[in-house]
């Protein structure tokens, strides 16, 4: 590795020459791209930000002081340069490091919420902690123009603002995009900024000129520097950010490290809260990155360095979402869509090429898009918000009080919903199904397959006075499951025996009960399986499925406390069934970056694991059996 073999801390990049920096930036993109290849991951957001990081780690002294980053897209190179460039061929693998920031990596990682729009209230919280303390360290916060049109990060600056102990500096990461160009207002406003970066280069060339005039040039410079408002109004209009109270530097090139340490250090020396305002190119110094239309490579699968193409994928769940929407625009003028900076990863980009008029992107503004969504309902659209599971939870009041509780006919499909495997805790889909049970008149769909997808969306679609939601997994579907025949809307799919074990299985866990069902009749036991389809409201036709079995089992990738498995286990007891109920789901807990299959097997959501389970529960049930005739109900 070179240069970065000798960088165990960012310390140790303070004794290097400008030629060495100058190399060692070469040789991070030279590890990123042939990572990234291998293992997959986000290659565009740290292209963009080598020379940017390099210079935060010169300047500031993690982990005195503290670097918080938006997200942790961008966040490969601070690991490299905080000692664990050695490890970096272990990204995203089980065991290896993770794809974001990690506390239990290195003491230079503090916040791992990978969630957009939230770095400026955490540093906004340590930077006044230190101040309360006693404490003479710094923070910085790393945010992209992208997760600047999050609400969050605006009601945070309205704080900082007015925090003028605190030694914060925000580094406002400006590429023009967070997944994909940069939606709304604010991209006019920054636009002005990036557009015009002329006030630090007239400001520093009047400097030069004035200091050069004997005894006055110092006083008039100073003078000069007095009226930079008026002057930075007049080249460059960075009100934005200075009319709510805060200090602004920039726009600076945030691929010229002099440049960027110089404005880092002028911030730093502020000793209030400040803005650096870099101007970086996603992708930069990677020309396959920089070229590609999309998403500058923001999230790569693994890929051949020297095609840059990927294997083919084939079909996943998104597509089948991404056909039928579209299907369903052509027939239904009065269907729109909302998503939030996700237009091709949620699968609405054919919608929106068709109908760009009604597909509308809100930038990073979850509870925006529900509660606009809510509006565009009463309006007599039929919308529909496509997010990633996950985050939804972020805009749970607006499900609850916006949009059911005005019975609004906004339709919510949920994508990389349950086990997502590599991009960790934070990007698992395990809260959804636990979250929304609780939400008044709610109708919730689980597809089990491809076929499942579009069928259910188009009866998601046609309700109006309620609001529904679709959940859809990550990666490629199995192959469609069939159903024997019906039971109320609910499907059965398997049945061969005595009616010994009912298994429920939840959407993309259907092909995993199958797999049980055939396990236990290969024991001799009897077994049904049915797939809810709908499973919130329980259909009553399950309830009557229950009563007649000895056992039921219910499978989910969801957490277990308030899930499906949670909601039908009350249901039953509400209508006075004693049969035992078996609950499989995600243990309540956050779950480490791996492959969604080997998740799956260390939590026991295969069919081997519950099979093996139920045999068991089995047994101690006939062991019982002389027990009074109402037996418990059990987890």
């Amino acid at each position: 590795m070179g240069l970065l073999e000798r960088i165990g801390s960012p310390r140790d990049l303070r004794s290097l020459s400008d030629d060495d920096l100058d190399a060692l930036a070469t040789q991070i993109r030279d590890l990123l791209v042939s990572t990234c290849a291998r293992t997959g991951g986000h290659l565009g957001p740290n292209l963009g930000v080598v020379e940017l990081t390099i210079a935060i780690h010169r300047v500031f002294d993690s982990p005195r002081d503290r670097v918080v980053f938006d997200t942790g897209h961008q966040a490969y190179v601070h690991k490299m340069l905080t000692g664990r460039a050695a490890q970096f061929d272990g990204l995203r693998q089980e065991g290896g490091l993770s794809g974001y920031p990690s506390q239990a990596e290195s003491e230079h990682d503090i916040v791992e919420n990978s969630h957009a729009s939230t770095s400026l209230s955490y540093a906004d919280g340590l930077a006044k902690a230190y101040v309360i303390r006693g404490e003479d360290r710094h923070v910085v916060a790393v945010i992209g123009d992208g997760a600047l049109t999050g609400g969050m990060a605006w009601e945070a600056l309205n704080n900082i603002a007015v925090a003028k102990e605190s030694r914060l500096v925000i580094v406002v990461n400006d590429n023009g995009r967070s997944y994909q160009p940069t939606i709304g207002g604010l991209t006019t406003a920054l636009t002005s900024l990036r557009t015009n970066p002329r006030y630090e280069k007239v400001l520093e060339l009047v400097k030069r000129r004035l200091n050069a005039v004997p005894g006055v040039g110092s006083a008039a410079y100073d003078v000069l520097h007095a009226m930079k408002k008026g002057l930075k109004d007049a080249v460059a209009p960075q009100g934005l950010f200075e009319d709510l109270g805060l200090k602004y530097v920039g726009p600076v090139d945030g691929h010229d490290r002099s440049a960027m340490e110089q404005a880092l250090k002028q911030a730093k020396g502020f000793g209030g809260p400040v803005i650096v305002h870099a101007i970086t190119r996603k992708g930069f110094g990677y020309d396959p990155a920089e070229l590609n239309e999309v998403d500058q490579l923001h999230q790569t699968d693994p890929f051949d360095v020297v095609t840059h193409k990927s294997a083919p994928k084939g079909r996943i769940w998104t597509d089948f979402f991404s056909e039928e929407i579209l299907a369903l625009a052509a027939e239904r003028p009065d269907l729109v869509a909302i998503t939030a900076a996700m237009m091709h990863p949620v699968g609405l980009d054919r919608f929106a090429a068709a109908y760009p008029e009604r597909v509308f992107d809100v930038g990073i503004a979850e509870q925006h898009a529900v509660t606009s969504a809510a509006g565009l309902a009463l309006g007599g659209l039929h919308p529909v918000v496509a997010v990633y599971a996950t985050f939804l939870n972020r805009a749970f009041d607006q499900v609850l009080m916006d949009v059911a509780l005005h019975k609004c006919g906004v339709t919510f499909v949920l994508d990389r919903a349950g086990v997502t495997g590599n991009d960790g805790a934070s990007h698992n889909g395990m809260w959804d199904l636990s979250i929304l049970q609780v939400v008044p008149g709610l109708r919730l769909a689980a597809p089990r397959d491809g076929a499942r997808v579009q069928e259910l969306l188009r009866e998601a679609v046609a309700v109006d006075d309620a609001p529904t939601v679709l959940r859809i997994p990550k990666g490629a579907p199995p192959a469609d499951i069939p159903a024997i025949g019906k039971a109320g809307g609910a499907d059965l799919l398997f049945r061969s025996g005595t009616k010994d074990v009912l298994v429920v299985g939840v959407g993309a866990m259907a092909g995993v009960a199958v797999g049980v069902a055939e396990r236990l009749v290969a024991q001799g036991i009897g077994a049904t399986v049915v797939d809810p389809r709908w499973v919130t409201p329980v259909d009553p036709a399950v309830v009557d499925l229950a009563r007649e079995h000895a056992l039921v089992v219910s499978i989910e990738d969801n957490g277990e406390i308030g899930g499906c498995g949670a909601v039908l286990l009350q249901t039953l007891s509400d209508a006075g069934v004693t049969t035992p109920v078996r609950i499989h789901g995600i243990p309540q807990e956050f779950l480490h970056h791996a492959k969604r299959e080997a998740i799956l097997e260390r939590i026991g959501l295969t069919p081997q694991a519950i099979a093996l389970d139920t045999i068991e529960r089995l047994g101690t049930l006939d062991a019982s059996a002389t027990l009074a005739p109402d037996q418990p109900v059990e987890r």
